[in-house]
């Protein structure tokens, strides 16, 4: 039960289902009403008929005692009827005694009455087919109902993806996070759904076949010595806790190390070349088969759990029925055929319940186990939110970035802050190169004017405007953004282009490639501009994929400009080239870019130098080599 509160939160999302969802659950009652009482009565209705030629009483037997029965006295002793039937038919008084107890139906010819066989008969398949449409829909309902439910759950999580700093995706693993967004997600909504229905459909199962006992042993106490069977019970109770219990901790292994053999999968995938290039070939198939080796192991521990249960409760039910019939023996009870069998029937449907019952409770620990994963991402601190008076930025945008007293260090290092004290001002359209030895501070500096991070302590202020009083988007609109390392996803080259400026003409697009030299080689391509670029743009080569990126500055024409070495990619001729074209673009911009080569120094107007998170020095290449030890050394050293 504790495991099922867990999830009450999120039962909210069946209610644009809510029909659907009651339906099939109506649907699960009839089909346990169906399975727990109409099984046993029919049994019990059809096995006297059927077989009432055959049996320890012959026909001339029932009919001397029926004639004799059908004229006695309502009020004759019942010593004095067991003699009068035992002369009649010949069978000890005994014997006599139980042909009275028997209905007539159950001792009567079958040829007597042949309408009683057919419409006896008929119940059979009507239970049956009751039974078969209302666990169809049952199913179907309840899978539908699962299906948007998973797509909700997914959309959450990976809504909540889109929403998290990219600091969290520094401290994750991308394979585990796409292992909750695909497995653990449907857990969790097996539990929500799946485990649902069952929790009801199955105790209603029991409750059926255990009135159909009551009823059975109430109206013929001989047979109450059967209810003892039911004793078994709570003692299936212990299994249920004890494996429940092992199955939680192996649940969370086996989750956490799915998400281990994607992330190896997704890494070797991603590097095809560097692992021909170092031969790493013969290690990747180690590495991978390390990790599906304790991904098997984990899941081998899970299914021993998992399948122990239904075994060491049909024992232990087992041993109830076998006790349950030596008493009968011994005790020497007048027990008749079809109610024996129709009581061990009804015994059957209320331990099938047990047993799926405890397999709820397995799927139950798995699917907390998941929930636990999942409530990772969707309660993981958003560190840069919006706020929700965010101002828009007044138009026009000039582009002025005022630094005031900034610092800033990652929470997972407190003790060694990556930017210390920067006070200083970038003026509107004006270039600005940042360099300085690796870890000095550059990219967190590009990195907190984008706002993926906000500052420790201080304020960044764009046209004297707290960034942190911006909308987001409102923000990133201003910044166009050209990588080292441009990414392009799994679609054509236009839709790649058009990501900076989503409302942009094919014209514009057009006029972008041009302004970024890459409408020639994308013309080229066999089908053009919808040329498909592949995963992560493994059909074009570096310097396409630097120019596609310059492409989409080009078109989102922004106040603000970010190139880290930008043209880094492409060989001299193209980037000659490029230069030219980004000496265009960064007209009129604020741009901040960070400076590998001395080529890219030429196009600054100012040089920005980063050491150990302070800005030590700033003005042009000539002054900084007379003034600053660290930019000459960086400049000879060729470690701008």
């Amino acid at each position: 039960m504790t495991s099922l509160k867990r999830f009450a939160p999120y039962y909210g999302l069946l209610a644009p289902y809510k029909v659907a969802f009651f339906v099939a659950i109506l649907c699960g009652l009839l089909y346990a009403v169906a399975s727990g009482l109409g099984f046993p009565y029919v049994v019990k209705e059809n096995i006297p008929v059927i077989f009432a030629n055959s049996g320890e009483f012959s026909i001339e037997q029932r009919e001397a005692a029926y004639a004799i029965i059908d004229q006695a006295p309502v009020n004759e002793d019942s010593k004095l009827l067991i003699d009068r039937v035992s002369t009649a038919t010949g069978l000890d008084k005994k014997g006599a005694e139980v042909l009275i107890d028997k209905k007539p139906v159950d001792w009567q010819p079958k040829t007597k009455d042949e309408s009683l066989l057919t419409k006896t008969l008929l119940l059979l398949p009507l239970t049956i087919f009751i039974r078969a449409i209302a666990g169809f829909f049952n199913v179907y309902l309840t899978a539908y109902c699962g299906v948007k439910v998973l797509e909700q759950v997914r959309g959450q999580v990976f809504s909540r993806l889109q929403d998290l700093p990219v600091s969290y995706f520094q401290n994750q693993n991308k394979g585990d996070l796409i292992s909750r967004l695909m497995v653990d997600c449907n857990l969790v909504k097996q539990c929500i759904v799946e485990v649902s229905n069952s929790l009801i459909r199955e105790p209603f199962t029991f409750l059926a076949a255990l009135g159909f006992l009551v009823w059975l042993s109430v109206t013929h106490q001989e047979n109450l010595f059967l209810l003892f069977c039911l004793a078994a019970i709570p003692v299936c109770v212990l299994p249920i806790r004890y494996i429940g219990k092992k199955l939680t901790r192996r649940a969370k292994q086996l989750q956490a190390q799915s998400g281990t053999v994607t992330e190896v999968a997704s890494e070797n995938l991603g590097a095809v070349r560097e692992v021909r290039a170092f031969s790493l070939e013969d290690s990747e198939r180690e590495k991978f088969g390390h990790a599906v080796s304790k991904f098997l192991k984990y899941q081998l521990g899970v299914v021993k759990y998992d399948k122990s249960l239904s075994p060491v409760i049909e024992l232990i039910t087992g041993m109830a029925i076998t006790g349950a019939i030596y008493v009968a023996y011994n005790s020497q009870l007048n027990l008749r055929v079809d109610e024996v069998i129709a009581l061990f029937l009804a015994l059957h449907m209320c331990y099938q319940p047990i047993k799926k019952m405890g397999a709820i409770n397995n799927t139950l620990k798995r699917g907390v186990a998941s929930l636990d994963r999942i409530e990772e991402v969707l309660k993981a601190p958003i560190i840069v939110e919006e706020k929700p008076d965010a101002k828009p930025l007044p138009e026009p945008v000039r582009g002025q970035l005022r630094f005031n007293n900034v610092s800033f260090q990652y929470t997972t290092d407190k003790d060694h802050p990556v930017l210390r004290g920067i006070d200083c001002t970038l003026e509107p359209g004006k270039t600005y190169a940042l360099v300085g030895p690796s870890g000095a501070g550059k990219s967190t500096f590009i990195n907190l004017v984008m706002r993926f991070y906000d500052p420790t302590t201080g304020s960044i202020l764009l046209d004297g405007h707290d960034l942190r009083d911006l909308g987001l988007k409102d923000l990133r609109n201003q910044i166009a953004l050209v990588p080292q390392d441009p990414v392009l996803f799994n679609d054509t080259i236009m839709a790649n282009i058009r990501l900076s400026r989503p409302d942009a003409s094919k014209g514009d697009i057009f006029r972008a490639a041009q302004q970024a030299n890459a409408r020639e080689f994308i013309e080229n391509e066999p089908d053009g501009f919808d040329t498909l670029v592949g995963d992560r743009g493994t059909r074009l080569s570096g310097g396409q994929k630097q120019r596609i990126a310059i492409a989409r500055a080009f078109l989102r024409n922004s106040p603000l400009l970010i190139l880290d070495e930008a043209s880094s990619a492409l060989d001299s001729e193209s980037e000659s080239l490029v230069q030219a074209e980004l000496d265009s673009l960064m007209q009129g911009k604020t741009v901040l870019m960070i400076a590998h080569r001395f080529a890219t120094l030429k196009l600054a107007d100012e040089i920005l130098v980063f050491d150990q998170g302070r800005i030590s020095a700033r003005g042009n290449h000539a002054r900084l080599m007379d003034s600053s030890p660290i930019y000459r050394k960086l400049y000879e050293k060729q470690e701008l």
